[in-house]
């Protein structure tokens, strides 16, 4: 049975350390919180006080409660103040010299049954406790900031951690109002070994100019649903922190999207560090401060869209739930849109589909009747290609195979009058093959919606190495039109979206496969310990694995890069039939919810 932990301590009163002493008091507990100097535990009993004072302003906590907090909390700058603590939680800098040498110390101090934990997001746990005489007793417990308000822990146990104190601190976790998960002693736990490959991954996409740090991270905000992009997120870290926490995961791994990216490197010595700098990707408006400014690399007001062709009527070749929802879009802009299906019958299937989902939002009073019949009355279908010979630009919506994208696309080249742009809605395909079957390769650019296209407010607008620039910037200028937010690259396989995104669900699915933590765990690590909206097994089955896998293989095959090759766990889920959702099975059992 657990212990009922009562006398604790905190040793580094950082945001961090600070963040820790809030939480262990407001749970009740007698926090003994120490720093190396009166300075220091000065700046961490302001923390303490100002955190808390905020949440009385909130409604949040009672005035008398924040008192009883505060009176739980003794400061002090000598360690063997801590001689009677059960659980101390070290917070000092994530340096294995310093941390190793505060635990020998522990070890001296405190009696033999007390839990020593460190806060360590990447260092060894295993490392740290043979510093000490007591291996069995020292465990992980990582915070994530700012702790007050983040809800998981990650309880890390090694080889020769006592289950007793596993079960002690677990019990702890959940007295604190934790949402935790215990995991084996790998660097970067769960929730960084993920987190930090895809911010390396993103690193690149700007190091290597693919795109922008703003198109990057609206790309990953807008189309996952993520709270920050990756390039803001590095700065709210600090690239310092950053680094090393992807240096100690590659000295682990040896695999090389660990290894920290050169620009990381060369910003950290430069001292961009981030927001506590003032500047890192981004420019702030001064040190501490989340408010970007602008900069040298900021985006003209006159963005992308200036020099584009003039386009007044849009043609879609689809029937389907993309091209449907495209439709719609299109003519919700303003502009007239005349589709091509296969057969009448999905003609007027499209027309029944965008009449329902206006009617909808007729009886949400979302829309009136007026804008809706005025939506409807821009819309006219057709069985011919030949219909989309006035049309100044065409979008593409058909099956996803380039074999019939291809023939699409000669017979697009040679119907539609010059100047017209021909856009494909590929997710994975080269828009390049697109371009050239279609002769005429300087009009062809790729503009990749995000389904549903109606609610989704993203676009990759793909250019080829043979696009003409006001083309790019007609396919942006369109998006402005309809509402959408565009963003630009390059035509390589994932675009922007998915190739930071399926990389990270791969690396997702080995961390199962090597059986370091459950779905569940995992899942939940995201979830709550990154604010990510869904964990990656969940997104794994709603995307469905036989789409993802095609997806992996497709990165896999442009980059050549062995971190990429599909997980045979997802490749042997796949030919057993377990798809997802869509079939009732995937990582999980949906065939019962």
């Amino acid at each position: 049975m657990a212990r009922e932990l009562t006398e604790v301590g905190v040793v580094g009163l950082g945001t961090m350390g600070a963040g820790i002493v809030e939480v262990l008091a407001r749970a009740g507990l007698s926090v003994t919180a120490v720093d190396v100097d009166d300075d220091a535990v000065a700046r961490g009993r302001a923390h303490v006080e100002q955190s808390t004072e905020r949440a009385v302003t909130r409604g949040k906590l009672e005035d008398a409660d924040r008192t009883a907090i505060l009176e739980r909390v003794r400061y002090t700058t000598t360690l063997a103040d801590l001689g009677s603590a059960e659980l101390v939680v070290e917070a000092v800098p994530e340096r294995m010299d310093l941390k190793a040498q505060l635990f020998a110390e522990l070890d001296r101090i405190c009696p033999p049954d007390t839990i020593l934990a460190t806060n360590t997001s990447s260092l060894s746990v295993t490392a740290l406790s043979v510093a000490t005489g007591r291996p069995s007793k020292v465990i992980g417990m990582h915070f994530f900031n700012p702790a007050p308000v983040m809800k998981l822990v990650e309880i890390v146990r090694t080889v020769v951690t006592e289950p007793g104190v596993v079960e002690d601190v677990e019990a702890l976790a959940a007295r604190l109002g934790k949402v935790d998960v215990t995991i084996g002693d790998k660097a970067g736990f769960i929730a960084n070994a993920l987190l930090f490959g895809y911010l390396n991954h993103a690193v690149e996409m700007v190091e290597n100019r693919y795109a922008s740090r703003e198109d990057v991270d609206a790309a990953m905000r807008l189309g996952c649903g993520l709270p920050m992009g990756p390039l803001a997120l590095m700065d709210l870290i600090g690239i310092d922190t950053a680094y090393e926490i992807l240096q100690t995961m590659y000295q682990q791994s040896r695999d090389r999207l660990h290894a920290p990216r050169p620009l990381i490197k060369q910003m950290m010595t430069a001292g961009l560090l981030g927001r506590k700098s003032g500047r890192g990707f981004y420019t702030y408006a001064e040190r501490g401060s989340a408010e970007v400014v602008p900069d040298a690399a900021t985006p003209s007001a006159a963005g992308a869209a200036e020099g584009a062709r003039p386009f007044r009527s849009v043609g879609v070749v689809g029937s389907g739930t993309m091209a449907t929802g495209i439709i719609e879009v299109v003519a919700k802009g303003g502009l007239d849109v005349r589709f091509v299906a296969r057969t009448d019958e999905k003609v007027a299937a499209v027309l029944a589909a965008l009449t329902r989902s206006l009617d909808k939002q007729v009886a949400r009073g979302r829309l009136d009747e007026a804008t809706r019949d005025a939506v409807l009355a821009r819309v006219d279908g057709t069985t011919s290609l030949d219909e989309l010979a006035d049309r100044e630009l065409v979008i593409e919506a058909v099956v996803e195979s380039l074999q019939v994208k291809q023939t699409l696309f000669a017979a697009l080249g040679e119907i539609t009058k010059p100047g017209t742009v021909l856009a494909t809605t590929t997710s994975s395909l080269p828009v390049i093959e697109c371009a050239k079957a279609s002769e005429r390769p300087e009009d062809v650019v790729g503009l990749h919606f995000f389904n549903p296209a109606q609610v989704m407010k993203l676009v990759e607008v793909v250019s080829t190495i043979a696009t003409a620039p006001d083309v790019a910037a007609t396919a942006h200028a369109l998006c402005q039109q309809l509402g959408k937010h565009a963003v630009s690259c390059a035509d390589r396989a994932g675009f922007i979206v998915n190739a930071l995104l399926f990389p990270y669900l791969n690396d997702a699915v080995r961390m199962l496969e090597a059986h370091y933590a459950s779905s569940d765990d995992i899942d939940a690590a995201m979830k709550v310990g990154c604010g990510y909206p869904m964990g990656p097994f969940e997104l794994l089955d709603v995307v469905g694995l036989d789409v993802s896998l095609a997806i992996e293989r497709e990165l896999y095959t442009e980059f050549r890069e062995p971190g990429y090759a599909p997980a045979p766990l997802l490749e042997h889920l796949v030919t057993a039939g377990y798809l997802g959702r869509k079939t009732g099975r995937g990582f999980r059992d949906h065939s019962t919810r």
